[in-house]
């Protein structure tokens, strides 16, 4: 009797000093921060009733705020450049998880590309084009995903624990984690695109869709709350975007992205 009452107590025992941070399946978690990208050249075909051209090596670039009071002002936290995440973890090192990647792009404006294809349209673009250097005049176009390129996926992420590595005992104090994952979803972009002095039709559209791979350092401090950077490159293709207020006018890509993100988020059971 005695014996089994003192293992008793020892399971107890283990069982009350078994750490938070041991166990990860069961917990949710919920994440907010800010991303950088660069892209790939792209071949863009643009189309309607009386145009089908393609530029060829189209360069863009991101649109970056900086550190500003917009990343936590609820009335304006979608106008950077975010990434927001909600996921659950199924067991101790894998993750599901959906966000958006709210991305910008934004292509170079005045840049010289070679432009190949028909344009009927009687204005001064008007010809033949057979690569053919043409300066991107926003008179010509103006092309932009700013609000945004909006890359809205699932991520399936394994997570391990390098505390070790660091010396770290008391991983509910400070627990350092090593996270990579697979990501695929739809483009949502809403864009920005003056061509041929068309009026822009300037609202949300289902144009393509991505896939994503990506690496990062989790810092989780007192259970809770944890700081993560990741490296994120991607492939995204868009091969029905509205550019007009016309259902007849489109556009078509696909290219190349690179993301360096920092995000704060929260881990939790409920």
């Amino acid at each position: 009797m005695i014996c089994l009452t003192f293992k008793g107590f020892a399971q107890e025992q283990i069982k009350t000093q078994e750490k938070y941070t041991a166990h990860n399946k069961g917990k949710f978690f919920v994440s907010w921060g800010g991303n950088r990208e660069v892209y790939s050249k792209s071949d863009v075909n643009f189309r309607g009733a009386n145009y089908d051209f393609t530029i060829a090596n189209m360069a863009a670039h991101d649109k970056p705020k900086g550190w500003h009071i917009d990343y936590i002002n609820p009335t304006r936290m979608t106008i950077p450049q975010t990434n927001f995440r909600i996921g659950y973890f199924f067991s101790d090192h894998y993750s599901i998880a959906i966000g958006v990647d709210h991305m910008k792009y934004v292509m170079t404006q005045n840049q010289t590309a070679n432009v190949s294809g028909h344009i009927d349209i009687p204005l001064p673009f008007a010809g033949i084009y057979n690569n053919t250097p043409t300066q991107m005049a926003e008179a010509f176009l103006k092309y932009e995903h700013t609000d945004g390129l909006n890359y809205i996926n699932t991520e399936i992420s394994r997570h391990d624990d390098i505390s070790s590595v660091f010396k770290i005992e008391n991983t509910d104090k400070i627990q350092v984690n090593l996270t990579q994952g697979i990501g695929f979803g739809l483009l949502y972009p809403k864009t920005n695109t003056t061509l041929l002095g068309k009026q822009r039709h300037d609202d949300f559209h289902i144009s393509g869709y991505g896939t994503s791979v990506k690496s990062g350092l989790n810092v989780t401090f007192l259970k809770h709350f944890y700081i993560q950077g990741e490296l994120k490159a991607g492939y995204i293709n868009m091969p029905n975007i509205r550019t007009t207020q016309s259902t007849d006018d489109s556009a078509s890509q696909h290219f190349l992205f690179f993301q360096r993100l920092i995000a704060f988020g929260g881990v939790f059971k409920i």
